[in-house]
């Protein structure tokens, strides 16, 4: 089984067992809450890439637990699952708790099965996405402090005939360079 983790949200056990069913073959991790309150406490302990709600449910509905899941965990990729469609309640879930998809019941399975794995797509793109940024905001900070500790060392300039020309260092001014690149690579502290 993968790691992919759906949470499937409904007052009624029997949309529950359906949901399930229709998913079950994905091999998703999937669990279920019966309320807007009990997905929540979920949602607290674990990370979950995809959150399927019914909007009418007693207390608390969809579009509200929706709304305030984009507020705790606005990662996961949220979608609105409601028995009485209407444009207004639409365009509301989709603003207030920026829905993903808003799908009408009965649903179509394999509208519902790619809706999840879209979802899931979405979830993981944008996690890559994080972790490149910090990838590159980290190299950024590296390249800022290697040229103020070595002016010039990062400048480079091209050639008319489109080669890299790198400024002339010393052998000194080298060596200092790659030890430091050589520590930032391990981090401060690390053997090697």
């Amino acid at each position: 089984m993968n790691e992919d983790r759906i949470l499937l949200v409904d007052d009624e056990p029997h949309v529950l067992k359906a949901l399930t069913r229709c998913l079950l073959d994905d091999g998703y991790r999937i669990e279920t809450a019966q309320s807007g309150d009990a997905a929540l406490e979920l949602a607290a302990r674990r990370t979950f890439k995809v959150v399927i709600s019914d909007e009418r449910m007693p207390g608390m509905c969809g579009s509200e637990f929706l709304t305030l899941l984009s507020l705790r965990a606005p990662q996961t990729v949220r979608i609105l699952l409601t028995g009485h469609a209407s444009i207004e309640a639409a365009m509301s879930a989709v603003n207030e708790g920026q829905i993903y998809r808003f799908l009408v019941k009965p649903w179509d399975d394999l509208t519902l099965r790619l809706a999840v794995r879209s979802g899931i797509e979405k979830f993981d793109l944008e996690m890559e996405n994080r972790r490149l940024l910090a990838i590159v905001r980290t190299q950024g900070r590296q390249l800022v402090d290697l040229e103020e500790r070595h002016p010039g060392a990062v400048q480079v300039e091209r050639g008319r005939d489109g080669s890299y020309r790198v400024p002339e260092l010393n052998e000194d001014e080298i060596e200092e360079i790659l030890r430091e690149c050589a520590v930032e690579t391990r981090g401060p502290g690390s053997a090697g």
